[in-house]
């Protein structure tokens, strides 16, 4: 019983560990990207809070393709007047979606 619980803590402790790995991840490619150019974490700056995007969307379970498409052709209205430009091709895909996990975990 005792190996069998230190077993789950482990994995837990693996898991969580990889939960980070990825949120850095997210963060590192939405700065190189120069995602925070219009967004910030906690505040809306041009365009919404990252934190915002992540609570509107906290029980959409199509969450992430909506915004993956949305990160990738842009759009506008959701949020206010202040349209959001393409990132396609210039953000690879795989990035995108890194940074919309991110995003939607916070």
């Amino acid at each position: 019983m005792r190996a069998l619980l230190i077993g789950l803590l482990s994995g837990m402790a693996m898991a969580s560990a990889n939960a980070l790995a990825d949120a850095k991840a997210g963060q590192a490619l939405a700065k190189k990207d120069n995602c925070f150019a219009c967004h910030t974490v906690d505040s809306k700056l041009v365009g919404p809070a990252y934190k915002e995007v992540a609570a509107k969307y906290k029980s959409d379970k199509s969450a992430e393709a909506k915004l993956i498409e949305k990160v990738k052709k842009g759009g506008s209205g959701v949020w206010g007047q202040i349209p959001m430009p393409p990132n396609s091709p210039q953000v690879k895909d795989e990035d995108i979606k890194t940074i919309v996990q991110w995003i939607l975990s916070l």
